[in-house]
């Protein structure tokens, strides 16, 4: 299948999804820009002074607004980069959301509004929040502590969301769509630790705890005071939501196959031993 060169910026071309985006799209010989701070030209959301020079030559963009979209102040973010993309004559945006998050819905409706062509990815809970995300420490330590743990969620895999955000950038059959994606099945949190536990050897305990307790471990650990209102939000809020613990579709409508597994997924960790407490103490060591 021949496809047309695209100039496409790819901001949060580092993060879980981003780089896999990236990753594809070079190997599909496309002209890829990484929208980053420590890129040239650099792309800060903190700095709106840098969104033209990052947005000027291309034609596309892929949209990841760290640390979520439902935090004070993204929407803002989306309207003024949405109106810089209008300006620099960008002709496609693809925004990743999070699914079932109300104010994450109104920075949708930003870019469906912007008379720019768009795709939304509608993402639920990742499977890599558990190897790459706040999920690990407590993996490698052990013991597991969480609320909502009754709740299931159909975790979706990155190489999945990265796959789907290629073809619709790529594809204009993809215009105007919003697309939910989530992996096959349903699954606790407790299930989750029991997964990683089998495929790893390890006896990682699980431990039901309130939201409040959960928090304010947090805030025992140190742990930033808006890091800590977005995971009490996405509990609070998200997790639980109605239609949230659905399984879709869309990745095989899209992509004509099915989605990855989540105990697929943890076989491919398990065998990188991410999981394993000493290869990431040497990890750390060689890095320092």
């Amino acid at each position: 299948m021949n496809i047309m060169k695209n100039n496409i910026l790819v901001l949060g071309g580092k993060g879980k999804t981003g780089r896999k985006v990236a990753e594809r799209l070079t190997k599909l010989d496309q002209m890829v820009r990484i929208g980053s701070r420590s890129e040239t030209p650099s792309f800060d959301w903190q700095d709106p002074l840098t969104w033209s020079a990052a947005l000027k030559g291309m034609d596309k963009v892929y949209i990841t607004f760290q640390p979520d979209l439902a935090v004070p102040g993204a929407l803002e973010a989306i309207e003024g980069l949405t109106k810089e993309a209008k300006r620099c004559g960008i002709k496609k945006l693809v925004l990743l959301s999070g699914k079932g998050e109300r104010e994450a819905e109104l920075c949708e409706q930003v870019v469906i509004n912007s008379g720019i062509d768009y795709t939304i990815v509608r993402a639920s809970w990742f499977n890599q929040n558990f190897s790459e995300s706040f999920f690990l420490d407590p993996i490698l330590a052990g013991h597991v502590a969480l609320p909502q743990a009754q709740v299931k969620v159909p975790y979706v895999d990155t190489d999945d969301i990265a796959d789907v955000a290629v073809a619709a950038l790529l594809n204009e059959q993809h215009n105007g769509q919003i697309y939910q994606l989530t992996g096959p099945r349903l699954l606790t949190f407790e299930e989750v630790i029991k997964e990683i536990a089998m495929a790893t050897g390890r006896d990682i305990v699980f431990t039901s705890i309130s939201l409040s307790a959960y928090t304010k471990m947090l805030e025992e650990f140190g742990v930033p005071a808006d890091y800590i209102w977005l995971i009490s939000y996405l509990f609070s809020e998200v997790l639980g939501a109605e239609g949230n613990d659905i399984v879709t579709h869309d990745i095989e409508k899209v992509l004509g196959r099915k989605p990855k597994d989540f105990s697929k997924y943890v076989q491919e960790v398990a065998a990188m031993r991410v999981w394993n407490p000493v290869t990431n103490v040497q990890a750390d060591k060689v890095v320092s």
